[in-house]
């Protein structure tokens, strides 16, 4: 039951052309899985500007060929990418009520490596930044978009990548960084919305933050929500469209917070094959100018 979810962003400079932004995360994808394949391919019709995948791509050792099947559209599309812990090693069998533990890791000893090397250095062949503890950016319809990552924080593999130069050092008050154009954007991407990651892309000026990792809660109680977010995020934010560390910005004045994006992800471990409450999910994000 795979969805795409649709947002409306409030983010580009005053007199910016629309950016439609795909967000694709999660797919945790094996081989046989060729509906799921299909449907990422066809996700190349919404016609997207940029291409953000936030990481946990694989679910096999033998997936790279079907994940870079499924994202063959849209390779030719400027984009950007991190990795998650299951792109790294691959999963394995473990009791589901794990998750409900103020710390559900494993340690990656106990995992088999999965081909992350290969698959990242296809994204760059393809010309996706690769924003692995670093900075990248990119001209998008006229907009300079600059673009700040970290790999994946769950594994705690973060560095927050050192600011370009002295004039990026503080947060201006329309929630651009300081030493960019006054058309630029300032995006922050990681696997996992882990806090600290959150406050220091706050910090650095983003005025949109993408992630994934927490699938939306994956089991859910209906009229409730999310039981766990497999991370110190609150369960509030565990999908959707948000904002950091207070609240949205079209509810604040647009001063304080950040936009957050967390997707909800469209796969699970192949051994818990069960979402409930919760439909895996792509987002096509369209970033339209802030109000002044």
């Amino acid at each position: 039951m795979f969805t795409l979810r649709r947002y409306t962003v409030p983010v580009l400079p005053t007199g910016a052309a629309p950016l439609r932004v795909l967000h694709l995360s999660d797919l945790h994808l094996v081989p046989s899985q060729r509906h799921k394949i299909a449907w990422v391919r066809d996700l190349a019709r919404v016609d997207p500007d940029l291409v953000i995948t936030t990481g946990d791509n694989m679910a096999h050792p033998d997936a790279v060929p079907a994940v870079l099947e499924a994202y063959a559209p849209l390779l030719d599309r400027p984009g950007a990418f991190v990795l998650g812990s299951n792109d790294y090693f691959a999963p394995r069998p473990k009791n589901p009520a794990r998750y409900l533990l103020p710390d559900a890791r494993t340690k990656p000893l106990e995992h088999r490596p999965l081909p992350a090397p290969e698959l990242a250095a296809a994204f760059r062949r393809a010309g996706w930044k690769d924003l692995t503890n670093r900075r990248d950016e990119l001209r998008l319809r006229g907009t300079r978009v600059t673009l700040v990552g970290v790999d994946d924080p769950h594994m705690e593999r973060d560095r927050f990548p050192a600011p370009p130069g002295p004039a990026h050092s503080a947060r201006r008050h329309d929630g651009q960084p300081d030493g960019t154009d006054a058309r630029a954007l300032h995006i922050g991407v990681s696997h996992a919305p882990y806090t600290r990651v959150l406050d220091q892309m706050h910090a650095d000026g983003c005025g949109l933050v993408l992630a994934g990792h927490t699938h939306g809660g994956q089991l859910c109680v209906p009229f409730y929500g999310a039981l766990v977010t497999n991370c110190d995020l609150d369960r509030e934010r565990a999908s959707g469209l948000h904002g950091w560390p207070g609240p949205r910005p079209d509810t604040d004045g647009g001063t304080s917070s950040t936009w957050l994006h967390v997707s909800a992800g469209l796969g699970t471990s192949p051994y818990t094959p069960v979402r409930f409450a919760c439909r895996p999910e792509a987002s096509l994000l369209t970033l339209v100018p802030r109000a002044d």
